[in-house]
């Protein structure tokens, strides 16, 4: 088996890149990252994922989306999967939001903002809108820069900040700590296990 392992990345954005690296960056296995395919949107993922499997036969695949709105991600992937996964396609879903993935780091996350950690929601994976809290809280940040960064702009149409992925994904390569983020994240622990158990067929 090849050390490092190569491997190609399927992301929604930015920061859902940010957390992968981050959290192959701490696997305990050498990972090579080649090609990372950003679309900005999952409706891409669902279309192409088929066909990411089929290539994941010649060189491994790592896939995340969010769970959003669907019911449990077995069902998602169900859903989007019409054959049996690859053994080389690691194909997980964020619950709801890679959002809550950041959240679950409550002490790191409090601190960032510069809030009091106890208004960081205790189980991220329950929250139903993880975004939209994220932003909530970064609204009693008495930082002022994260704020006018992470916040929508008053009267915008935009959903997020002018830099939200830019002073999240630094948060998350600087200061998020894996760890403590996975012991409150069920969603976040299996992918971090997955990824570090995982062991691709070659050819």
């Amino acid at each position: 088996m090849p050390d490092p392992i190569p491997v190609n990345l399927v992301v929604e954005d930015l920061l859902s890149e940010a957390v992968v690296r981050r959290v192959l960056q701490q696997a305990g296995v050498k990972y090579a990252v080649g090609a990372c395919y950003r679309p900005g949107r999952f409706g891409y993922i669902k279309k192409k994922i088929e066909a990411f499997n089929h290539a994941a036969r010649h060189s491994p695949f790592f896939v995340l989306t969010d769970l959003d709105k669907t019911d449990c991600a077995p069902a998602l992937i169900r859903a989007w999967l019409k054959e049996d996964p690859h053994p080389n396609l690691l194909f997980r879903v964020a619950v709801r939001e890679v959002e809550s993935w950041l959240l679950a780091d409550a002490i790191g996350f409090s601190g960032f903002l510069g809030i009091g950690v106890r208004n960081v929601p205790e189980n991220p994976d329950e929250i139903v809108d993880p975004k939209r809290r994220l932003i909530d809280l970064a609204r009693m940040s008495r930082r002022r820069e994260l704020r006018d960064s992470i916040v929508p702009r008053r009267g915008s149409t935009a959903q997020v900040g002018p830099d939200y992925n830019g002073c999240l994904t630094a948060f998350v390569a600087k200061s998020w700590n894996l760890t403590e983020a996975a012991k409150r994240s069920g969603s976040l622990r299996r992918f971090r296990l997955a990824v570090e158990s995982f062991r691709p067929l070659w050819p």
